[in-house]
């Protein structure tokens, strides 16, 4: 049994004040307000349910900084980049990937994020050979997790093709590739690999794009796990709109509406190329939109429409995907200021009772929550124990108090002011510091100073 004690803690009807919380076997057992301290309750000034990342490629982390010079071609873009990418995965081996996906878990962790998932795709040796475990680089991903204590939905991809014309993979993209039976038995050894984290684990299904994979490999791989969250890469650039158009004889978000069941269990990630009706239609699915700002604009993605996409009762939740920043403040930030820099407007996705910080914050724990599978994002009885306090002691956010107490921290602070995160009941960063920082941290360094020699 876990006690907190908060001076003030965003519930589902709101901010309340003096709020005991106890969690029990990872799980809020009550939730109780205007009462004095427990002894023994751990003490902090603001208490908020604890995000999902939901959408990370953890090795990605290792390239941060590498990637801003420009290149032959006339013009950067996203497939500029990506060729990039391609050369730079072929040096890292399975304990560069274990010690690199430790590391972004903690930096998320200590970002405020209580769980992550992560949209795994390199599962090959280089030049596109096995391991002698099918399911090696899944159990990688596994045991950071079993080091950094993260909540972990594990989502394998599946990604058969070089484009929609079926042609096949070349280069880098020879470690992502399974065709549907070696798929199944790696997302058997993936689920495994599960078993040995706690109970708050899941599995999720990924194929990756309709790019990477034929209309018969989704409709296949909907059918994995149907309990299951599934992801998929979906509109985030102009070329790929092109290639799907010209191929399906519909744009992407038109064609999968048409062909596939989707639903609730979706999470469509970036979406940053959408038509005004394609973004009304999504958001009426019940589908959670996958947004990465960060990451968005590092790539030229484009912009999400915030404000129609909510108009429609579109559900939404925010990932690190690149990890070139992993900063759950500024993803944030980085969204509404999106919106603006467009319409030319302020306080764009605020609602008349709510500020704009607390409509981004309450729609990312809770779309968040619902793309991991994962029974979190409020604080009441019965929700996973995923929670995130605040430092109000410090001159940033003093005397605050309520929405403008978040506002603040999204707008005019950094993830500095995170004091402490639990995942699951399980405390893993206290007074801004995850418990096994400094070893992870080597670890970190040590794969670093290598790939940084080559």
């Amino acid at each position: 049994m876990i006690g907190i004690w908060a001076e003030q803690a965003l519930l589902p009807d709101g901010w309340a004040e003096n709020v005991a919380v106890q969690v029990d076997d990872g799980v809020i057992a009550s939730v109780t307000s205007g009462v004095p301290a427990p002894d023994g309750a751990r003490r902090v000034g603001a208490l908020l349910p604890a995000p999902v990342n939901l959408h990370s490629h953890a090795f990605q982390r290792a390239m941060a900084g590498m990637t801003e010079a420009r290149g032959p071609d006339p013009r950067d873009s996203f497939w500029t980049w990506r060729r990039l990418m391609y050369r730079f995965l072929d040096h890292l081996t399975p304990d560069d990937v274990e010690a690199i996906a430790a590391y972004v878990q903690m930096q998320m962790l200590e970002a405020g994020y209580a769980a992550q998932v992560e949209f795994h795709y390199l599962h090959h040796a280089p030049g596109g050979g096995t391991y002698a475990n099918l399911a090696e680089m899944s159990e990688r991903i596994a045991a950071a997790a079993a080091t950094t204590g993260i909540g972990l939905t594990l989502a394998p991809v599946l990604y058969r093709y070089g484009g929609c014309d079926g042609r096949a993979l070349a280069g880098g993209q020879l470690r992502f590739g399974n065709d549907p039976d070696r798929y199944a038995r790696l997302l058997d050894g993936a689920e495994a690999a599960l078993a040995a984290l706690p109970a708050d684990a899941r599995i999720a299904v990924a194929p990756h794009s309709l790019r990477a994979v034929g209309p018969e490999d989704l409709a296949w791989a909907a059918t994995l796990r149907p309990d299951a969250p599934l992801h998929m890469h979906l509109a985030e650039q102009l070329a790929e709109v092109e290639e799907v158009t010209a191929h399906f004889g519909a744009r992407p978000v038109e064609w999968l509406l048409a062909h596939a069941p989707v639903d609730p269990r979706w999470c469509l990630i970036h979406c940053t190329q959408m038509q005004p009706s394609e973004t009304t239609a999504l958001a009426r699915s019940g589908a959670v939109a996958g947004l990465c700002p960060i990451t968005e604009s590092s790539l030229g993605d484009g912009i999400f429409d915030g404000v129609l996409w909510r108009g429609a009762g579109g559900r939404f939740g925010i990932g690190s995907d690149s990890n070139i920043r992993i900063s759950l403040s500024e993803e944030l930030r980085t969204l509404e200021y999106s919106q603006r820099l467009r319409d030319r407007s302020r306080a764009v996705l605020a609602d008349p009772d709510r500020s704009t910080g607390r409509v981004l914050y309450e729609g990312a724990v809770s779309g968040g929550a619902q793309a991991a599978g994962r029974a979190s994002g409020v604080i009441r009885p019965g929700a996973l124990g995923d929670l995130v306090a605040l430092d109000t002691q410090g001159e940033a956010l003093q005397g605050l108090s309520g929405d403008r107490l978040l506002d603040t921290w999204i707008f005019a602070g950094d993830d500095r002011l995170v004091r402490d995160v639990w995942a699951a009941g399980r405390p893993l960063v206290q007074d801004g510091r995850h418990i096994h920082h400094d070893r992870i941290t080597a670890g970190w360094k040590q794969v670093m100073a290598r790939l940084r020699s080559l």
